[in-house]
């Protein structure tokens, strides 16, 4: 007799059926919302221009549709979001920053040649001579707009008098409700009204620029002041060549798609341009331009020694921390040990900021502390060496805990019977820490301390925070300190700099890419890794 199921009266293994059904149900119609959504994603960023977003979202959405309806795929369906990830968030963005750096990609060339080409047709002069002066006089419960040409313009349409040509129109409610179109007609004289004062006109001035004013002659006048209307002309024109033809002082502007800039009869480049591919100049300008290359090898060597220096002395302070908790007369070893690992506890940021203003050159107490018991008060922030100094005390503070807990683990794993074999044989502590305690933990902690070469290498955190790579290096045409990295001093190109070269920065990313590659590839070496 089968078991019924007490709310459906069905039998127990046909609902587990009908459920198993539901659910393969519900993750296929999950799928496909999720491959739709793609495929729109697809074409939003393919109609706003962005053919790599499109290209990559185009992969993943084919990707996820393929391994999630083909049974042969199955086993791959629980990695494809792990390789999704990896492919969106660092194959893509790794990919993306090498195409730019082969471009000459920064704020003045930010834009598509379609849209700097608008941007020019979109430009208006005001006609010499060819203004109105208005006046707003109130009627009922809004106003009348009265404009009035001389000289010029009355010369113009014949009247050698000097008598104004006069319009007017129609009463209208002055409202900030976006672009609208009124009227004119020719009136024979001021409004009777009491016009509005100064006051009242710049208060009204965003619902008055808002009006597009259509004479009879089908002239738009548009506000160029406070009291004036005029005709404002397109500036460009364009030519069948691509070329662009300037009305107002009859020159020609041509497209320079080595460039990516219009260029004037004279030679000027002309702002905004596009982007367009420059080979290998980002690199090249890198090493042959002298006030490029100079700060850069002076970035690249300190930021060498600087990731060297820091492993170096977190492993001896940890090293002899982590020695002397080993003692065994040694009493209170937790509390120490406690104590010595807090500064690995404390968020990164909040103890930078505290040495940041321990170290302040005028109210420090670091200083304060100097000049009392020496006289001298140093310069932490403005001496190149002195900063470069004060970055290695901080970064040793934050990195000594790290090693601390690697070398009490190593230590630890060593057999005591070769200390009390050394012992027996009459060997001393120097005699076990040389010959014993650093060859056994040195080939298990090498490729731990190039993995933290590699993160201090990229240390962003520490410059930005605490110097922010300053004091500036004088005669860069780059934004450049003596205290900067080279991850901070790419930054510095890419968002400080007045022309944020992206390109530029995007070639020296390229090349700290390629060192951090070649530090992992001798990690996996000597970690006897095979790849």
């Amino acid at each position: 007799m089968y078991i019924t199921n007490a709310s459906r009266g069905l039998p127990r293994h046909r609902s587990r059926h009908l459920g198993e059904r539901y659910s393969r149900w519900a993750a296929r119609a999950l799928v496909a919302a999720l491959v739709i959504s793609l495929m729109w994603l697809v074409l939003a960023f393919h109609l706003n221009g962005q053919w790599m977003f499109a290209l990559l979202f185009l992969v993943l959405g084919a990707s996820l549709a393929v391994v999630f309806t083909r049974r042969s795929l199955m086993s791959h369906r629980y990695i494809f979001p792990a390789l999704a990830g990896l492919g969106v968030f660092v194959i893509f963005p790794l990919l993306y920053t090498i195409g730019i750096s082969f471009s000459n990609y920064s704020s003045d060339n930010l834009l598509s040649e379609e849209r700097v080409r608008a941007q020019f047709l979109g430009q208006t002069y005001q006609a010499e001579g060819a203004a109105y002066d208005f006046t707003a006089y109130r009627e009922g419960d809004g106003v009348r707009l009265y404009l009035e040409a001389r000289d010029a313009m009355a010369e113009e349409a014949g009247d050698a008098a000097g008598v104004a040509r006069r319009y007017a129109s129609a009463p209208l409610e002055l409202q900030d409700t976006g672009e609208r179109r009124v009227a004119l007609r020719p009136a024979e004289a001021a409004p009777s009204g009491e016009p509005l004062a100064m006051r009242e006109m710049i208060a009204a001035r965003d619902a008055l620029s808002a009006l597009r004013l259509e004479t009879p002659e089908g002239i738009e006048l548009r506000m160029t002041g406070l009291r004036s209307f005029a005709p404002l002309l397109p500036r460009y024109a364009e030519n069948p060549d691509g070329s662009l033809s300037d009305l107002r002082d009859d020159t020609t502007l041509t497209p320079d798609h080595e460039t990516g800039f219009f260029v004037t009869e004279a030679g000027e480049r002309l702002t905004p341009g596009w982007p367009v591919a420059v080979g290998l100049d980002n690199y090249t300008r890198i090493f042959a331009d002298p006030d490029i290359r100079g700060p850069f090898v002076q970035i690249f060597v300190w930021t060498f020694v600087f990731a060297g220096l820091t492993v170096a002395f977190t492993l001896a302070v940890g090293f002899v921390l982590a020695t002397l908790l080993q003692w065994d007369q040694l009493r209170g070893k937790a509390i120490y040990r406690t104590l010595l690992i807090l500064p690995y506890a404390v968020p990164a940021f909040i103890s930078i900021l505290i040495f940041k203003g321990m170290f302040n050159q005028n109210h420090g107490e670091i200083n304060l502390i100097l000049e009392n018991l020496f006289g001298i008060s140093p310069s932490w922030f403005t001496d190149p060496a002195l900063a470069r100094s004060m970055l290695l005390i901080v970064n040793t503070w934050l990195g000594y805990p790290y090693m601390l807990l690697l070398c009490m683990g190593l230590i630890q794993s060593i057999p005591r019977d070769l200390y009390e074999a050394s012992a027996v044989d009459g060997g001393g502590p120097l005699t076990n820490l040389w010959r014993i305690t650093l060859p056994l933990i040195l080939k298990p902690l090498t490729p731990l301390l190039i993995a933290a070469f590699a993160f201090n290498f990229n240390n962003f955190v520490l410059i930005a925070l605490l110097t922010g790579g300053s004091p500036d290096i004088l005669g860069a045409s780059t934004p450049a300190g003596t205290t900067d990295l080279l991850v901070s001093y790419t930054y510095r190109i890419a968002f400080q700099d007045a022309g944020q070269q992206f390109g530029l920065a995007a070639a020296i990313a390229t090349l700290i890419f390629l060192l951090v590659v070649g530090l992992s590839w001798l990690n996996l070496r000597l970690s006897k890794v095979k790849v």
